[in-house]
């Protein structure tokens, strides 16, 4: 008898180890539903984009139990080789997720300040970031914050209590992180290049400082990255009823090998979540270095759309002296 019950008590422990099951963008009703649940960690991660805040807006109001790390300030992203918004390795990102007291049998709900297209593109990174390390079990709140102030939701300003470090073990999904060599690659076969940021930029009308010349991928279809979502009461939610019509309208495909990409792989974090765990396209990867990295050899192609064909031909490389 004392056998059964040890091996009872046993599976008791492991069933509560387990993550929550969890869909990739959730409601705050959801949220409010599951929030006493011991294995989800709240992970707001506002910051100054869109005018989202910073750690002290988040101390002055937050769900209640959450925990704060700044996407712009914390490591999130990093500069590297001249290439502005990398991925950092993994062992720097274990050290960040893990002291944030966050373990592989967490499930974590990243909350947005939810003010605006860019801000949503910060839980969009992050989630993929989760993605990179093999762990699964991670959401974005629709509407962010501002969703769930929208909702009449409980808002605390107590003090936030973080939990002691553990140990986050992430092992890379390299089939997520696209590098320039596999976008050349993806040039010159079948695999479909999408670039996520406005149509000025597509075009050459507009230059990031980050890239070293205007324009874009050649080959690139362009899906804006903002056309993916939509105020709505004051939050910015992603428009789901629109995502299929948006996509039809770029003409990708959903069974082709995919590449996000933008200036600095922000935006195209919000393709990629769109187009990979909206969507349910089969084969999609997001080149983080994007138009910093691409451009930073002046070999490289770019096609600029502004004044037609002849435009185009020079930025190739093809033009009359």
């Amino acid at each position: 008898m004392l056998r059964s019950l040890t091996f009872a008590g046993a599976l008791l422990v492991a069933g509560s180890a387990q993550a929550l099951e969890v869909d990739p963008l959730v409601s705050p009703a959801w949220l409010r539903e599951h929030l006493d649940n011991d294995n989800l960690v709240v992970l707001d991660i506002r910051s100054s984009i869109d005018n989202g805040g910073d750690r002290s807006s988040f101390e002055g109001a937050h769900i209640p139990g959450s925990l704060y790390s700044s996407y712009t300030e914390d490591g999130w992203r990093e500069s590297r080789d001249g290439v502005t918004g990398v991925m950092p390795p993994v062992s720097s990102l274990q050290r960040l997720i893990g002291g944030l007291g966050i373990d592989n049998d967490d499930t974590v709900v990243l909350v947005p300040a939810g003010t605006g297209a860019t801000d949503f593109g910060s839980a969009a990174r992050v989630y993929w970031t989760f993605k990179v390390l093999s762990h699964d079990q991670v959401a974005i709140l629709d509407g962010g914050f501002a969703g769930w102030k929208e909702q009449g939701l409980e808002v605390a300003s107590d003090p936030v209590e973080y939990p002691d470090p553990v140990r986050f073990e992430g092992e890379l999904d390299e089939s997520l992180l696209a590098t320039t060599e596999e976008v050349e690659a993806a040039r010159e076969s079948q695999g479909q290049l999408v670039d996520a940021r406005p149509e000025d930029y597509f075009k050459g009308d507009n230059q990031s400082p980050a890239a070293a010349a205007p324009g874009t991928i050649p080959g690139a279809l362009n899906l804006p990255h903002q056309s993916l979502l939509a105020n709505d009461g004051g939050a910015w939610r992603l428009d789901t009823a629109q995502v299929t019509s948006r996509i039809q309208a770029a003409e990708l495909d959903a069974s082709a090998k995919t590449v996000a990409f933008c200036n600095t792989g922000h935006w195209a974090a919000t393709d990629w979540f769109v187009l990979s765990e909206i969507a349910g396209f089969d084969n999609v990867a997001l080149y983080d270095g994007s138009m910093a990295e691409w451009t930073q050899d002046e070999s490289r192609p770019l096609a600029v759309a502004k004044q037609g064909l002849g435009k185009v031909l020079d930025a190739l490389g093809l033009g009359d002296d």
